[in-house]
């Protein structure tokens, strides 16, 4: 079994997914995973919402962050074609459901990694999700009333690698 430190040292973003789609189970611990986080104050209020890659709001999610962005011919969609995309939605009321879904999705992509599967965490549709059509966005994507899109992640098996990136602590970290 991977232990949280390999799990973490072993996880990288994944840009290429094969077309198995996850199980049940695999869903169910990711779900867990996330639920598990703890939230400020113990308020609970992040929202999961679960799709397969095939989900047809996924393209309209898509085709919005391209036109905002002014692309015209993406190589691949947001999602690097996982066949599992989870939003997650915060209470847009509540001041830590930003913080709050951070945590739970870092949760999932450890477990997807202990699973021995990719992800991908998804922040480039933060401006398709909050934008001219957060309301229609949000009623597709079933948010409770009053949440907003706070972070994603899509989960396949992978189909490409990458290494893990590296990082100079000496810069990043500062002891007084």
């Amino acid at each position: 079994m991977t232990t949280v430190s390999e799990a973490i040292e072993k996880r990288s973003s994944t840009r290429g997914y094969t077309d198995e789609p996850l199980t049940k189970e695999q869903i169910k611990a990711l779900i867990e995973a996330g639920l598990r986080a703890p939230t400020a104050a113990n308020r609970q209020e992040i929202h999961f919402t679960v799709l397969n890659g095939d989900t047809p709001i996924l393209k309209e999610i898509e085709d919005e962050k391209n036109k905002l962005r002014n692309i015209t011919s993406p190589e691949h969609n947001f999602y690097y074609e996982a066949p599992t995309v989870i939003i997650l939605s915060g209470d847009s009321e509540f001041h830590w459901s930003a913080l709050d879904a951070g945590i739970a999705v870092e949760n999932m992509a450890l477990t997807a990694e202990e699973l021995g599967l990719g992800n991908l965490i998804i922040g480039c549709i933060y401006d398709a999700l909050r934008g001219d059509k957060k309301q229609y966005f949000s009623e597709k994507l079933k948010f409770p009333q009053n949440y907003e899109y706070e972070i994603a992640i899509a989960v396949g098996h992978k189909n490409t690698s990458k290494t893990p990136h590296t990082y100079e602590a000496d810069k990043q970290v500062t002891y007084l």
